[in-house]
């Protein structure tokens, strides 16, 4: 085997990127001093872009599929410097594969509270995090901004990067929103779909775009948290006074079950503060009544109610309940007669009128017929 024969085994043939760490952005070709020569094959797979660089700067962006890379399809490398072997000429240039498919491992989380007005409760401090996706837009971008020469970028390197840019555009998107606190929960998706472009325009510069952003969770520092706890609580229990009362008589029926000892200290304070509390309301109602003008003197008592109320039946239904004295109006109208059937408080079954001792005598026999007149003799 002779020189060149060494040396052409020695120039790369195949480049590609088999990438398996799932965290690579960008990974530079291996190159420790061994040249590209013309007729390479270049393997570009799905979800990577191939970026060739010559003396730091950009020559040719190869998407995905396989090259084979000659001075004819290398329109810009053409005007680089070749060795010549006697053979296919070789070419120096950095290869750098950059994945452009979507990385949705990042996370994003205000480290400190963020500070609203909020329309219910004035200012407010807010806690986020969630999730969100970066992908490359624009690798040539990327690059200059971002990557330099590294050769192995990953997403660590600009996690915390991206989460600072995040926050800060965060606090101005609620506060624009016109959300209040207590409905930022059922607006996170749409507040989320907000913010998304907006962060992609603003990252744009770097070559990156933001295809996906997740709100998972808006709370409340724990002291705001308590408070607003306290304040349901109150909504809870309503009336405090008519709550407070209940509580004291439910203490003192325990205590009276559980007799000696510390109940009876606990029945005997529960019933000096309920007596305490008696005698403000008797003081108060006092107060009241001496404040308030004097009353006009009542009128009479009502009349007394009889117990003696009579039902009747007419017409296939019930009337009633009628004072003995409507029972009569009703006899002397004709309305009640003796096979009327009435019932009152004590009968056993509904009977005819005039079966009913207390009411027979409301029914008069009728007077009897006039005696006939005597015929005239001679008549």
């Amino acid at each position: 085997m002779g020189f060149a024969d060494k040396l052409r085994g020695q120039l790369i043939d195949i480049i590609e990127f088999l990438d398996d760490s799932r965290d690579t952005i960008v990974w530079r070709f291996p190159r420790q001093g061994n040249e590209i020569k013309n007729q390479a094959q270049l393997v570009v797979r799905e979800g990577q872009v191939a970026v060739f660089e010559n003396e730091g700067q950009i020559a040719d962006v190869f998407g995905p599929g396989r090259y084979v890379l000659e001075t004819k399809n290398l329109p810009i490398l053409t005007t680089l410097k070749g060795w010549k072997y006697g053979f296919n000429s070789p070419f120096k240039a950095e290869v750098y594969f950059v994945a452009t498919r979507q990385f949705t491992d990042f996370k994003w989380g205000t480290q400190h509270p963020i500070t609203l007005r909020d329309p219910e409760f004035g200012m407010v401090r807010l806690r986020a995090f969630g999730t969100y996706a970066l992908q490359v837009a624009d690798p040539s971008v990327l690059l200059r901004q971002l990557v330099g020469t590294d050769s192995n970028f990953r997403t660590d390197e600009i996690g915390e990067f991206f989460r600072q840019n995040i926050i800060g555009h965060l606090a101005p998107a609620i506060a624009s929103s016109g959300i209040p606190m207590l409905d930022l929960a059922a607006n996170q998706q749409s507040l989320s779909s907000r913010l998304a472009p907006a962060l992609s325009a603003e990252l744009a510069e770097y070559g990156v775009t933001i295809p996906r952003f997740v709100i998972e969770n808006v709370s409340l520092p724990p002291e705001v948290e308590a408070a607003l706890d306290k304040r349901t609580q109150m909504g809870v229990l309503g009336d405090l006074d008519a709550y407070t009362k209940f509580q004291t008589a439910t203490a003192i029926g325990d205590a009276a079950n559980n007799p000696g000892g510390a109940g009876e200290g606990l029945g005997l304070g529960m019933g000096m503060a309920m007596g305490t509390q008696m005698a403000q309301t008797i003081a108060q109602s006092n107060q009241a009544h001496q404040a308030a003008p004097q009353a006009a003197p009542a009128g009479p008592p009502p009349l007394p109610v009889t117990d003696e109320l009579w039902y009747y039946a007419t017409g296939g239904s019930q009337v009633g309940p009628v004072t003995p004295e409507a029972l009569a109006q009703q006899v002397g109208a004709g309305q009640v007669t003796r096979d009327t059937l009435v019932w009152k408080q004590g009968m056993a079954a509904w009977t005819a009128a005039g079966e009913v001792p207390n009411l027979a005598g409301l029914f008069h026999a009728p007077p009897p017929l006039p005696p006939t007149a005597a015929p005239t003799p001679g008549a």
